[in-house]
This record gives structure tokens, C-alpha cells and sequence, in this order.
């Protein structure tokens, strides 16, 4: 005779069976929570690289899910849901960025510190140390599209698939930004 399983333990589901339980009005908040405890953790982090501070990256992740919880009725399965997932947290962390510039200054000169750079040092939860503050800096200088390309390559271990899939762009176009900002960190490391 095999011990009861606990009620406590977490039984991750599988994507179809999350869509499924989302499909039925009684068990649509139970879906959504099991959509939440499944992929929370990997869209803060995806989040929270971009916009290094935990405050905002736990507001965007807030603004995600409930554009998740307001459309995954029109979710029709052409992609994975990972796949539509990720797409959503980077249209909300793209249009956070967007938001922050027109709060910062447009130049920022090799003598001063990125605004970024600033509030990410300032934040009690962050736990980095200095070379993890100088990877941020070089990151801050990419354009938008070649660090969003690395974070998801470097951090996240994403295909060139998946992330085409995310941003919606080809393959190509990704392997040559990957490259370009590839490039550009190791120069950057190669001067300090």
C-alpha cells in the first residue's frame, strides 16, 4: 500500500490541460491560477532583466497576466502558450521601457551613470555584485531589439526559433542582432 498524496503538493499541468480548465466557467480561476504558478517565475525574470528593478518588474508582471486573464479567450493555439506568454510580457516590458524614457534623460554620457544603472543599485532586492553591474551597463547601451534578442538567447536559453516566435521577426534578423550585441558586450569587457 502507496502513502496518500498530499493535498498540499503541487501537480504542475500541462498547457492544454490549464486551457482546458480556462475553458469552463467553474474552473476558469482554477486554470488561471494553475497559468500563474506555472509561469510566473520564468516571465519575472524575462521582465526583470529588462527592467532590472523587482518594484517594476512585479508591476509589469501584474499588467501581463491581466492582459493574459482579459484575451486567452482569443487564444487560438497557433503558437505555444509559452510562446504567447513571453509575447505578452514583452509587449508589457517594451511598453513600460517606452513609458520610463520619457522620464530619463535621451543622452546619457560615458561619465554618467545610466538612470537604470541607479535604480537597479538602489533596489533592496537586488543581490548582484559589480561585474553583474557592469554587464547591466553594457546591456543598457544595446538598442532595444539586440538586448531583448540576447537576454532571451544568453538568459533564457531560447532557440532562434522561439524567440522569432516571441517578437515576431525571422530568424535571421535575430541571429545577426545576437551577434551584434554578442560583439558589442565582449568589446566592452575587453576595454575595462
Amino acid at each position: 500500500m502507496g502513502s496518500p498524496i498530499k493535498n498540499n503538493i503541487t501537480v504542475v499541468l500541462e498547457d492544454q490541460n490549464i486551457l482546458d480548465l480556462i475553458k469552463v466557467d467553474e474552473t476558469r480561476d482554477k486554470g488561471f491560477r494553475a497559468l500563474i504558478d506555472k509561469y510566473k517565475q520564468k516571465l519575472y525574470w524575462q521582465i526583470r532583466r529588462m527592467v532590472l528593478v523587482h518594484d517594476d518588474a512585479d508591476d509589469v508582471l501584474q499588467n501581463t497576466f491581466i492582459k493574459v486573464f482579459k484575451s486567452i479567450d482569443r487564444f487560438e493555439q497557433k503558437s505555444s502558450l509559452f510562446t504567447w506568454l513571453y509575447r505578452i510580457a514583452t509587449n508589457e516590458t517594451l511598453s513600460f521601457l517606452e513609458q520610463q524614457k520619457k522620464y530619463q534623460y535621451d543622452t546619457v554620457d560615458d561619465h554618467q551613470e545610466h538612470p537604470a544603472i541607479a535604480r537597479l543599485k538602489a533596489d533592496p532586492y537586488f543581490d548582484g555584485d559589480e561585474l553583474r553591474i557592469k554587464l547591466e551597463q553594457v546591456m543598457q547601451s544595446l538598442p532595444e531589439k539586440q538586448r531583448m534578442v540576447f537576454q532571451l538567447r544568453y538568459y533564457e536559453e531560447l532557440s532562434y526559433k522561439e524567440i522569432a516566435d516571441i517578437l515576431e521577426t525571422t530568424e535571421g534578423a535575430l541571429k545577426v542582432s545576437y551577434h551584434h550585441a554578442l560583439k558589442k558586450v565582449e568589446d566592452y569587457f575587453k576595454s575595462k
